[in-house]
């Protein structure tokens, strides 16, 4: 079983008649890490946002693990969302009033699997992720920079999802922090083995991946734009 499988998919932001996306076929294995290629404005973060449930298609099959997200309501979508989608976003989107461990906590309560001890588990991503576990008790404002990407990690991570989605995390790095945290990314998505799918304009990261895909190559709503220039 495929963790990603597209069929004829497309979809056209509300009040407009052109699609966005249109994607006759697409698959991602289990395990497999696979690079997104595409420039500003090309539809990632929509893409993104359908494999994510937060978005949903007009047309066409998209499954996660094998459920058809488009069957789910909107609360069961939530609930597959948290269950088994991690996701890393060029912003990091913590909570700054809360502490780390109120950032954890808050995503980890979503989650309907059983849950072990959530302190025990925070404290070992963060050592993973080469942090010091007495951050737990610090205001998510107060963090560096750097410690602010490693506890979005954590976050994305903390219920151990088989599909972890990232939207542009390195964008706003200079190329020492860029690879440093592309390692870092890659080293703790080895430990949870789950299948990763990162969406970027930046070429030179492919090199990390197993896979590297062109979106303009997938997406036949862009190549016929592209034809009408």
């Amino acid at each position: 079983m495929s963790t990603i499988s597209i069929e004829n998919l497309r979809y056209t932001w509300p009040g407009s008649d052109d699609p966005v996306l249109d994607i006759a076929e697409f698959r991602v294995a289990q395990a497999e890490t696979v690079f997104l290629r595409g420039a500003s404005g090309s539809g990632k973060s929509t893409l993104l946002g359908l494999l994510a449930g937060t978005l949903t298609a007009q047309s066409g099959s998209l499954q996660i693990l094998g459920t058809e997200l488009a069957t789910l309501s909107p609360r069961k979508r939530d609930r597959f969302r948290a269950d088994h989608i991690g996701i890393v976003f060029q912003q990091f989107n913590l909570i700054p009033f809360l502490t780390v461990a109120g950032n954890l906590r808050l995503v980890a309560r979503f989650s309907g699997r059983p849950r072990r001890d959530i302190t025990e588990k925070s404290e070992h991503l963060l050592e993973s992720l080469n942090l010091d576990p007495a951050l737990l008790h610090r205001r998510a404002d107060r963090l560096s920079v750097g410690q602010q990407q490693r506890v979005a990690i954590a976050r994305a991570l903390i219920n151990e999802p088989e599909l972890l989605l990232a939207d542009e995390p390195t964008s706003a790095l200079d190329t020492d922090a860029r690879d440093s945290f592309m390692s870092l990314l890659l080293s703790i998505r080895d430990i949870s083995n789950c299948t990763m799918l990162f969406a970027s304009h930046d070429r030179s990261l492919a090199k990390y991946f197993d896979t590297e895909v062109e979106l303009a190559n997938l997406n036949k709503a862009q190549a016929r734009q592209v034809s009408h220039v």
